[in-house]
């Protein structure tokens, strides 16, 4: 009977450790017009949410930054309205299948 409460104790801590909200690297941007507080705004949403933000940038409106997904609907929610873009950060290859005929 021991054997049986240990493992569903497992079972519940694994499950809890599981549910947790998977991190994926994103870059979210902003059109030029958009206020700083929105944009701050999100980083704060972001952060707290247990996200980091990565790097900031300077010639455009935006970061990015590694996050749950649950706090990108927020994000994505504050940011309808000044057309936010939010992608998921993959490297990119400008030469990926290209070959070079000499």
């Amino acid at each position: 009977m021991r054997v049986f409460a240990f493992f569903i104790a497992a079972l519940t801590f694994f499950s809890g450790v599981i549910a947790v909200d998977i991190q994926k690297s994103v870059l979210i941007s902003y059109p030029a017009g958009t206020p700083d507080s929105v944009v701050t705004k999100a980083k704060h949403a972001i952060v707290d949410a247990g996200g980091v933000i990565t790097h900031e940038y300077s010639l455009i409106k935006g970061f990015a930054a590694k996050v749950g997904a649950k706090v990108l609907d927020s994000v994505s929610a504050w940011g309808q309205e000044y057309q936010v873009s939010i992608e998921e950060d993959e490297e990119v290859h400008a030469m990926e299948g290209a070959h070079i005929g000499i």
